[in-house]
């Protein structure tokens, strides 16, 4: 039998049912909710002929490590493909667009970065193995499916990812706050990859040396950064606007 691991909440067990109902071993289910969401993915679930048991909330706390559930646990396959930077490449139509994370250990961030990627087209997401947190159950639910249709690459050093990149003809753009241009003024319709640091800490020195440029999010109130994630869409929504056909 093939290694499983366990996910939860509506939205992630949703789109992976969608998209890969193979993958499925069980999904456990709080017997006692009897509510339209919860009957439309039992009905899902019957449809994928995907076995679904009824269980109660002790049970589906344990499998979730107490994170909030919505009431449904699944079991699926392992089946997390390790593509490299070379294999997204090469399946990219258009200029590349790329985010990279530097430090995000936080899973609920990776997940809204995630989704964020997904919203803005992003063809991957990139982040070091040894400073930043895995795809956890935590991260795929809170990417509300987009973990399944973002890849998700970690490796081994960042730096010399990035170098790749650049020799690839990709932008490498970190954000920091004290650069001296803005997103704003700065052309970004050529293939690009935005660098973040973890909120507060920001970029690693090597990270930052590595970059091809270095851009900021004017700032009008009082506070200084925003949540790395909402930095991510910021920026990842500036280029799609820039590279939108101009209107006649």
């Amino acid at each position: 039998m093939s290694e499983t691991r366990l996910i939860h909440g509506f939205h992630a067990i949703t789109a992976k049912l969608r998209r890969s109902p193979a993958s499925f071993r069980e999904i456990v289910f709080a017997g006692d909710r009897h509510d339209p969401r919860m009957r439309d993915l039992l009905k899902l679930a019957d449809a994928a002929g995907v076995r679904a048991v009824a269980a109660d909330v002790a049970r589906l706390d344990g499998m979730a490590g107490g994170a909030r559930h919505q009431g449904v646990v699944a079991r699926v396959a392992m089946t997390e493909k390790f593509v490299s930077l070379d294999d997204v490449m090469a399946t990219v139509s258009g200029p590349a667009l790329l985010l990279v994370l530097d430090g995000v250990t936080d899973p609920h961030n990776l997940g809204a970065c995630l989704r964020v990627a997904d919203a803005a087209g992003a063809h991957a997401v990139v982040a070091p193995r040894d400073r930043a947190c895995g795809l956890n159950a935590t991260a795929i639910k809170v990417a509300s499916g987009a973990a399944e249709t973002v890849p998700y690459l970690m490796v081994t050093n960042l730096a010399r990812s990035l170098r790749e990149m650049q020799e690839l003809g990709v932008w490498v753009m970190g954000a920091a706050g004290e650069a001296d241009r803005d997103i704003y003024t700065i052309d970004q319709r050529g293939p690009l990859a935005w660098v973040f640091g973890a909120e507060g800490g920001g970029l690693r020195r090597l990270t930052r040396e590595t970059c091809d440029e270095l851009a900021r999010i004017p700032m009008l109130g009082s506070v200084e950064s925003l949540n790395v994630s909402v930095a991510a869409g910021v920026c990842l929504f500036e280029t799609r606007r820039q590279r939108a056909p101009a209107k006649l």
